[in-house]
Formats: C-alpha cells, structure tokens, sequence
C-alpha cells in the first residue's frame, strides 16, 4: 500500500502589492531609493502593456503614483493593479501519486486459421483514357480595397497637486505623446461641453477645492498683512 499522504492548505501569494509591500515602497521613496513595481494588467489607451515596469514616486495609503517605462507622466494607480514582481508567483504543483501496480496476466497465443489462397482474377482490358479539357476563366476584376480608417484617439486629463492642469493625446497603440499643459477654466469649458455628468462633477470637484484653498490663503495672507501694519503704527515713524 503507497504511503498516505499529509492534508493541508496551501496558502497562495498574492498577486498584487500588499500592505507589507506598500510599506516597504514607501520607506525606499522616503530614502531616496529606486523603487520598481509592475502593472498587472495592459493600458491600450496609454500604450502600456502588461507587465510594464514602472518607477514608485510616491505612495499615499492604498494609492501609488508611478511613472511606467515609456510614458512622461506621473499616473496614480491601486495597489491591486499593482504587483512587487514582474510574473504572478504560482503555486507549487503536488507531487505525483505513485500509479497502482497492475500485474497482467499472459496472453495466449493467437490461432492462425489456414485457408487456401484465391485465384487471381483475369486482367481485364485497358480502357482508352478520356482527357476532358475545362475552359480557363477569365481573369477577375480587380477589387479596390477600402482605406484605411484612422486609428483610434484617447485625450487623458491630468490634474496635478499644485492645480496644473496638462493633457496628452494618444494615436491608438502608439505611445502617448508629450503632456501639454492647459488652464483649469479651459477644461471645465470643454467638459461642460461633453455633457458627461460624471466628468463634469469631478473636474468641478477639484476646481472649486483648489478655489477654496487659494480663497483661505488669500484671506491669510491678508491678516497677517494687516498685523504687520499694526505692529509697525504701534512702533512708531523713524522720521
């Protein structure tokens, strides 16, 4: 009897960056470091294809923001579209099970049954060949073929922290193409134009945040402004 063999689950690595991985990433951009990872799948709009290395700029909690090979622009991604290696750990294969040996039995001899051999028929005949001859066809027509369609053009809209704005055109599986920067009231002009309404609401969203902060700065700024002209009444001329 083959030996039995020991139950237990294996437990799978993941195949995506984890929460281990996102530390270590980190600590290397905080020390100056390289630090690389991997897209687990294809960007056809961006030209990126899966498996792509890309560089770590920064990680901010389950977001990492990369500059994958062969694209000028920093892109934000999820650490589940990410992983540490560039091919998916696989597990293990189980060992093979030693196949149950099968003894068989001898096989008889087969029984040859003697029989008288026929006589060969007589040669009939030849038969004059007939050799039919088919028309050749006519040649066809030429066929025009139809133009080429134009391929394919993806716009990406990039907003970045310091609210610049940039946009980068891509020509179908090429490589997308220098990423040109453009006013924030001009992208909202041409988005309202779209008429998407979950575009519209989420370059609104970062518009009226980044009014805001420079709204609170200005008023900042103004206070500490006037504090200064206080302090200097309460000093006094040099005249």
């Amino acid at each position: 009897m083959p030996p039995r063999r020991r139950s237990g689950a294996f437990r799978s690595t993941p195949d995506h960056l984890t929460a281990e991985n996102l530390a270590t990433l980190a600590s290397a951009v905080a020390e100056g470091k390289r630090a690389t990872v991997y897209l687990r799948e294809a960007t056809p709009s961006l030209g990126i294809e899966a498996g792509t290395s890309a560089k770590v700029v920064s990680v901010d909690g389950n977001t990492v923001l990369i500059r994958p090979k062969g694209v000028n622009d920093e892109l934000p991604f999820e650490a589940e579209e990410l992983r540490i290696n560039r091919v998916a750990s696989t597990p293990p294969k189980p060992a093979p099970r030693p196949k149950p040996v099968v003894e068989s039995e001898p096989l008889m001899e087969p029984l040859v049954e003697t029989r008288p051999k026929p006589r060969p028929a007589p040669a009939a005949a030849p038969v004059p060949a007939v050799i039919a001859t088919t028309p050749t066809p006519a040649p066809r027509p030429a066929v025009k073929r139809a133009k080429k369609l134009p391929a394919g053009v993806s716009v990406t809209i990039h907003a970045g922290a310091d609210n610049d704005w940039s946009v980068t055109v891509t020509l179908g599986a090429k490589r997308p193409g220098k990423a040109v920067p453009v006013a924030p009231d001009a992208v909202e002009r041409a988005i309202r134009e779209l008429g998407e309404p979950t575009a519209i609401e989420a370059v609104e969203s970062i518009i009226v945040e980044a009014r805001d902060a420079a709204v609170a700065r200005v008023d900042e700024l103004s206070r500490q402004l006037e504090e200064a002209r206080k302090m200097l009444e309460a000093l006094g001329s040099t005249e």
